[in-house]
Order: structure tokens, then sequence, then C-alpha cells
């Protein structure tokens, strides 16, 4: 696969904005995925451009013209729909998916729903607001438990419940960050994740990756800023069970309407091996840790060669 792509290539791009920072728990991350995109599209040739959404209006987006963006945002205000929306309004063609599945995926309990709807196996869950019995939804989901906001992501506010005395404290973590919180059924078992390019019939897993997190503990510093976490692709697993894996991964993203690009979460259960999946992420990192660009390196494709494949996927989705 050829490492670079021809002048002629970067130049049809015009001007690219890369989109980075922004207003979420997420920015510092934000900031570490753009810069090693705007780097990537930069060695191309691309004509890229570094634009924080957190310091700047839309009003300067709109008059930096760029024929087309690269979203490296995180977390509200970035991947949950609103930029989207805004783009759309702006005439300024995106990368990854649109408003509508960008706010589902977002939200990690209309996921549930439209998944289970569907027959894909997610983690039973519960609810929680600041009249819930959390006693009846301890009884109801069993312990241990995850409390975790909806809306956020990076493992932002997640704690695992132990005993039923931990619980308020864990609701409280939330409950500053989200309407909603939710609780869901500990799965034991091993930690994997599924990148999928592509949108619709066309859209394809990458290799799976396994998770080895120290006592299984893949927390905020874990994920960015330590080295202590272990990644395998491909993991030692059965190459049967990988491909379910993989399957499942891209019905879920197609479920939710997703496109360009995303990353499946999935936990696979200790004892029967069933997968659980947890969530889509419609704008996933892409700092030196990150693991869509460790899946694509897994089917010989460099970072730079992902980021040039995510921009051309670019459009608007609306038809009018």
């Amino acid at each position: 696969m050829n490492d670079t792509i021809s002048a002629q290539e970067a130049k049809a791009f015009g001007k690219v904005g890369v989109l980075l920072g922004g207003r979420s728990a997420e920015r510092d991350v934000s900031i570490m995925s753009g810069t090693g995109v705007l780097a990537a599209l930069q060695s191309q040739g691309i004509d890229a451009h570094a634009f924080d959404t957190g310091e700047r209006s839309l009003a300067e987006l709109a008059a930096e013209k760029f024929d087309r963006v690269f979203i490296a945002l995180h977390g509200r205000f970035g991947e949950d729909g609103s930029l989207q929306g805004a783009l759309e309004l702006l005439g300024i063609p995106y990368t990854g998916s649109g408003v509508m599945a960008s706010a589902i995926a977002m939200d990690k309990i209309t996921t549930k729903i439209l998944w289970l709807d569907d027959g894909i196996p997610t983690p039973a869950y519960a609810v929680l607001h600041a009249d819930t019995d959390l006693g009846a939804a301890a009884a109801q989901l069993g312990l241990p438990l995850i409390v975790k906001p909806p809306h956020e992501g990076s493992s932002i506010g997640f704690s695992k419940v132990e005993a039923l005395a931990d619980f308020q404290a864990a609701y409280d973590k939330c409950a500053p960050l989200d309407d909603s919180v939710l609780a869901e059924s500990f799965v034991e078992g091993r930690e994997f994740t599924v990148a999928v390019l592509g949108t619709g019939k066309d859209a394809r897993a990458l290799p799976v990756v396994e998770i080895v997190a120290p006592k299984g503990n893949y927390d905020y510093q874990n994920k960015y800023y330590t080295d202590v976490t272990q990644y395998f692709c491909p993991p030692q697993l059965d190459e049967a069970i990988q491909a379910d894996m993989q399957r499942i991964a891209v019905q879920a993203y197609r479920v939710l309407g997703c496109e360009g690009w995303g990353r499946v979460d999935v936990l696979l259960r200790a004892g029967d091996d069933r997968p659980f999946l947890l969530e889509v992420n419609t704008s996933p990192g892409m700092t030196s840790h990150s693991l869509v660009p460790m899946a694509a390196r897994a089917v010989g494709m460099s970072y730079e060669q992902l980021c040039v494949e995510i921009l051309r996927t670019a459009r608007l989705k609306n038809k009018a």
C-alpha cells in the first residue's frame, strides 16, 4: 500500500480544517488527537489547518471557508450531533456520522434501546434519577454493577460498585455530569474493541484489539497517560469468535446509522465467550495510545493512510 497520495489528490481536498479541542471533558485528548491528524494530513501535502472549536466561534469557522473538515473532537459539542448540525447549516462537508447517528451513539441509553430491539447483546441496565430506589436497582441488576453518565466518554464518571453502601456515592459522582445516570450489570470477562470503516453495506470491521488494563481498570489515566495497559492485535482468541465479534460490531454500527468510521467497545463474558456491546464511539481517539490506528496498522494501513481514508469520506448528509 502506497504511503503517500498524489499531489493532484492532495490539492483536490482543498482547504481542510481539523476540528479539535472543543469544550467537553475530553478536550485535552481531542487536542492530542487533532494534533496527530493535522500532522498526518500535512505530511501528505494536504492544505490542513487546526481549528479549536472551544476557542473560536462558528462565525470564524464559516469565515475560514474550509472545503471540508476532519472532526477530531470527542464528547459533547463535537461528537453528539450539535456540531454536525452546524456544519450541515454552514454547508461544510465533514467526517464521521451525521446529526442523528452522532446524537444516538452519544446517548448510551438510547443506543441500548435500539440494540436490544435489533437483538444485539448489551448488558442489562437501569436508568437512575435522584428519586430512584438504588436498592431496588441493585436487586434488579445484581452486584457488582457499573455506574456511568450516559453522555460522557473516556470513562469519565465511571464507577464499579461492589457493595450497596457505595452505590449512592457512585450515583453522586455522575449526577453533575448528566440528567440521567446509567447503571449496568457487570460482565466479568475480557475487554475488546472493533474499529469500523465505511458506510452502510460497505462498512467493514478492522481486526479486533484486546485491551488488558492493570486490575481491569481501563480508566482515563490508563487510556491516555500511562504505558501500563497492554494491547493485543490480533488477540489470543479463536478466529471464529473474533469474526462473530466483528460481524456484531458492524451490525451495531449500521443499526445506529453510523458512517465514515467508528469504534465499537465489546466485553466477552468469561465462561461462555458471549459478546456484550457497550457503546459506539463515532469520533474515536487518534492519539499515540488510540485503538483505531492500532487496528489499521494490523492490516498494513499507516496512521497517515488512515487519516486520508477517513477524510475521503467527508460529506454533507442532508440531501436538500
